[in-house]
């Protein structure tokens, strides 16, 4: 979906395809076929955005073979679906029964993470369409904070992948005229785990084409404010290179037993969902919700946040809500302005199928309807801002 912004740019909006994980390249078409070709229908658009996610196979397979990628860059003009950005985070494994700690790895300090990041870009830039010169691939903050936190070493590797990353994004628009960025995108129990940690690695690569992607979700997990953390990249001269909309699951009184059994139905196995409190000393948390359920590893006289990706038309019911205002605030910041501090959204909830068991869709077709229910809710709050959805 594309929207004209008042200063007259274009502002592309996407849902993230990491909703049904594939690890192979006929699972990719399968998803464009079941899954993104009906969404459009439902939404009754002839061109919809989708945030690809291509697994390390898929990617591969896409690489090594010219004419599979030329036919994949068809059947997407086909299917009424345009790609401007991909979810390069999880490399693969994200449809595995328990996920968990195994999606952040490979890390920055690995050789797979800059091949795999190579290789997206180089995709993205064929997939991109005609009338499209920029690309957006959001990345793992650097790793998951342990082991790598302390460890001199490892942050001189990652920097150094990175720089090697950019220069091979400044060959690449060379050669192609395509200008693929990056985005860190921050998110808690990492060791990039807020806006404020990314300034300063983002700052020593100190290249254009390596930027933060803002995750609402991961924003409002760990209690930042968005003005206060957009003003500070700004004033860093740290560029958002995308921005995923999502909200977290929010429980306002956690001592209260009627809310620890709430919370307990959002504790599953497959995803970890990092719980946070903000205090008077600073903020405390845990790697996943049930450690937080289970004992007094929170402190529970503050509200309590975890990383639940929690569907932004669908806010869990009391004594319970989401972050939404969180977003709605951080939309207005980022596009509400007089000109966007960036052009590519992608909305992301891949937990629909993590969610309490009555919540969940039970049929593709549910599914879908839900996902473009979504996108209306969004395409809405971008037009209340004064943008101009476009055909």
């Amino acid at each position: 979906m594309r929207f004209r912004h008042p200063d007259g740019s274009t502002v592309h909006l996407a849902y993230c395809t990491n909703v049904h994980p594939a690890e192979t390249l006929e699972g990719v078409r399968a998803q464009l076929r079941d899954h993104c070709e009906p969404v459009r229908r439902r939404l009754g658009r002839d061109r919809l955005g989708i945030g690809l996610w291509l697994a390390r196979d898929a990617a591969r397979t896409l690489v090594n073979d010219p004419a599979e990628l030329r036919s994949l860059r068809v059947e997407l003009d086909s299917r009424g679906l345009e790609v401007v950005t991909l979810n390069g985070f999880p490399y693969d494994g994200f449809g595995a029964d328990e996920v968990k700690y195994r999606v952040y790895r490979p890390d920055w300090t690995e050789p797979d993470r800059l091949a795999h990041t190579t290789d997206l870009a180089r995709l993205l830039a064929a997939l991109l369409p005609d009338d499209a010169t920029e690309g957006t691939i959001s990345t793992l903050p650097l790793a998951w904070r342990t082991p790598y936190d302390g460890d001199p070493e490892a942050a001189r590797t990652a920097r150094s992948a990175l720089t090697t990353l950019a220069q091979r994004l400044d060959a690449l628009a060379e050669m192609t005229g395509k200008s693929i960025r990056i985005g860190l995108e921050p998110e808690p129990g990492c060791t990039v785990e807020t806006t404020a940690d990314a300034i300063a690695p983002l700052t020593d690569v100190g290249h254009d084409r390596i930027g933060i992607c803002v995750d609402t979700c991961h924003l409002a997990t760990s209690f930042e404010d968005p003005a206060t953390a957009l003003d500070a990249l700004a004033a860093a001269g740290v560029r958002v290179v995308k921005s995923q909309l999502s909200a977290a699951l929010h429980a306002e009184h956690p001592h209260l037993p009627e809310v620890r059994t709430a919370l307990a139905a959002f504790a599953e196995p497959r995803f970890l969902h990092q719980a946070r409190t903000r205090t008077a000393a600073g903020l405390r948390g845990t790697d996943d919700l049930e450690e937080a359920i289970a004992g007094r590893a929170l402190p529970d006289s503050t509200p309590w946040r975890a990383h639940f990706h929690v569907p932004l038309h669908a806010p869990p019911a009391p004594p319970l809500t989401s972050t939404l205002p969180v977003l709605q605030d951080t939309l207005a910041r980022l596009v509400g302005g007089p000109a966007p501090l960036t052009r590519h959204l992608e909305v992301e909830t891949y937990t629909w199928q993590a969610l309490p068991a009555e919540l969940r869709p039970r049929t593709t077709l549910q599914l879908a309807d839900r996902i473009a229910v979504l996108l209306t809710l969004t395409r809405d709050l971008l037009v209340d801002l004064g943008l101009k959805e476009l055909p």
